[in-house]
């Protein structure tokens, strides 16, 4: 009788277990699958902008645009002063609200009293265009453009060459600056944002177009939709901090530009190179790209490029790499890097080769590295990083492992087979699962990669060197 009881108790609770466990799974599945959808709604919205929304208007005249444009009580005309202004003169406006559109086809320079100097577009198409060489804005607060993006109402539509557009702010415009085959440009110290609206659908804070040998420099970029470079070569962008945006910087179809010392912080993507050569991307810090799509820096078919002394903390996949090296007789040099606390430190969508990693420092992260699909990461270079889950000595004392550091695909095939068992990473069902694979395993395992000379310290200078990690200040 007894006996009978106690299995009753038993057989009861097992059921209950069972039918928690089936409840959590559900969950998870479902969050899962929300928060994948979500994720790739965000990324792809605006490529699909086209297929669900209706035909883009009809265009607007001038007249039309100027009837629709509503501006402060008060401002001042901005197109009679800058016709009034001599070539190469400067024009110098004082602490009030002037009204746009604006249009600079000499070459000049117009002052503003930072903070105080307002250029309003009154809601409606760009505030200033400039198709003059050698213009240089200054000190101007850009407001209220229009939000059109089949027209990129933007705040300063750049075709000029060898301007000089430094401290000023641009709020509550669709884009910021646009580039379109304007060469020899500096674009520095200027505060940038977007308007008020879903990420993807947001202007983008700086957009290059076919515009070679600019200078984007030490900006702050907040809330916008991407910073991007397309089909442009010999830029060089340095020292900007971007925040809470969707691409920090893209570069599709560019070559030959350089990415330096920039901080980014909260981007769904850090940098991302599409179809991009022989880039370099050096002393930069990202971190907390974080949500389904969330990647420090990011390859898509892209080759010859050099990434060293970054910093990809907190990442939801520190590195993604995609088909990169694209050219078969082609590479990517990862050298003197840290990458800590990442969900994945380098993620590899397939069974590739042509990378090289060494000197850099692993610490931290929740997977070192792993390739979706078959396959490994091995067919590319490890040599002589540091791995903190690295276990050996050193009987030689030359700072070198004795032995190989070695990553194997144990239970993290069900994780990266099956995306919706990623809910249950770093569980205690699946570390029991991973656990008891070790001991006996069923299957084969995968040798993902292997170091054959593992450091026992941390490369010297490795990281950022003297990029500041972009903090909020609130």
């Amino acid at each position: 009788m007894a006996l009978r009881f106690s299995l009753a108790r038993i057989l009861r609770g097992l059921l209950g277990a069972i039918a928690t466990l089936a409840v959590v799974v559900l969950i998870g599945f479902g969050a899962v699958r929300w928060a994948e959808m979500k994720g790739v709604d965000d990324l792809t919205r605006d490529a699909g902008f086209a297929d669900h929304h209706p035909p883009a208007p009809d265009p607007r005249s001038e007249d039309e645009m100027e009837d629709l444009r509503r501006f402060p009580a008060g401002a001042v005309a901005l197109q009679p002063l800058i016709d009034a202004t001599p070539t190469g003169g400067t024009l110098t406006l004082e602490a009030k609200i002037y009204s746009a559109p604006g249009k600079i086809d000499r070459p000049m320079r117009i002052d503003g009293v930072r903070g105080g100097t307002i250029i309003d577009g009154g809601g409606i198409g760009s505030i200033l265009t400039v198709t003059a060489n050698d213009v240089m804005l200054t000190g101007l607060t850009l407001r209220n453009s229009g939000e059109r993006h089949e027209t990129t109402d933007s705040a300063v539509r750049l075709r000029g060459r060898n301007g000089i557009f430094k401290d000023n702010v641009v709020e509550n415009c669709l884009f910021g600056f646009e580039l379109k085959q304007a060469d020899g440009n500096i674009i520095r110290r200027n505060v940038i944002g977007s308007k008020d609206l879903p990420q993807a659908l947001r202007g983008d804070s700086i957009r290059v177009w076919y515009s070679n040998d600019n200078r984007i420099e030490d900006n702050d970029i907040t809330n916008v939709r991407d910073t991007v470079i397309w089909y442009s070569t010999g830029n060089i962008v340095t020292g900007n901090r971007i925040l809470d945006s969707r691409y920090g910087i893209h570069l599709m179809y560019s070559h030959n530009n350089k990415l330096e010392r920039n901080s980014f912080l909260s981007n769904t993507v850090g940098i991302f190179l599409m179809y991009a050569n022989d880039n370099d991307v050096i002393d930069n810090v990202i971190h907390y790209s974080q949500g389904p799509s969330g990647i420090g820096l990011g390859f898509k078919e892209s080759s010859n490029t050099r990434v060293i002394h970054n910093d990809f903390f907190a990442n939801a996949r520190g590195i993604f790499m995609d088909a990169s090296p694209y050219d078969p007789e082609g590479f990517n040099l990862f050298q003197k890097n840290r990458i800590a606390y990442n969900g994945v430190a380098v993620a590899f969508h397939s069974d590739w080769e042509g990378n090289t990693f060494e000197a850099n420092a692993f610490l931290g992260n929740h997977g070192s590295v792993t390739v979706y699909g078959t396959g490994s990461a091995n067919r590319n270079t490890w040599r002589g990083n540091y791995w903190d889950d690295w276990e050996g000595f050193d009987r030689d004392h030359d700072g070198i492992g004795d032995t190989p550091y070695e990553n194997w695909s144990w239970a993290d095939r069900l994780w990266m087979d099956v995306p919706d068992a990623q809910f249950f990473r770093t569980s205690p069902s699946l570390e029991l699962v991973d656990f008891v694979e070790r001991l006996g395993s069923l299957i084969e395992p995968r040798l993902i990669i292997r170091d054959p000379a593992p450091r026992l310290d941390l490369p010297e200078g490795v990281g950022a060197r003297g990029t500041q990690r972009l903090e909020r200040h609130s």
